[in-house]
């Protein structure tokens, strides 16, 4: 399987001004982008990072999620994430 590529970020700067943020399952954060009208997805690697896999519309993140959720614990194992849910490091 080839590496999910995507955006590294700090979740503070993911989080930052965010108007509405859920995690819908253990491990993938949603956030609203209302500048450019569309969602991100990302997969957290650690208390304080995330990777951005995905930004679609309003109507594309419930079948985007979907799609990203049975992958989480592939990323977090490529990106070196030991998947203990009470330690992201």
């Amino acid at each position: 399987m080839d590496r999910v590529k995507g955006k590294i970020m700090s979740k503070d700067a993911f989080l930052q001004n965010i108007p509405y943020t859920k995690e819908p399952y253990e491990g993938i954060l949603v956030s609203a982008d209302t500048q450019n009208n569309q969602y991100k997805i990302a997969v957290q690697l650690s208390e304080n990072q995330v990777l951005v896999v995905d930004q679609v519309k309003d109507s594309e993140v419930k079948e985007r999620l979907l799609e990203w959720i049975p992958r989480v614990n592939d990323i977090q194992i490529q990106y070196g994430v030991n998947n203990d849910p009470e330690n992201y490091s």
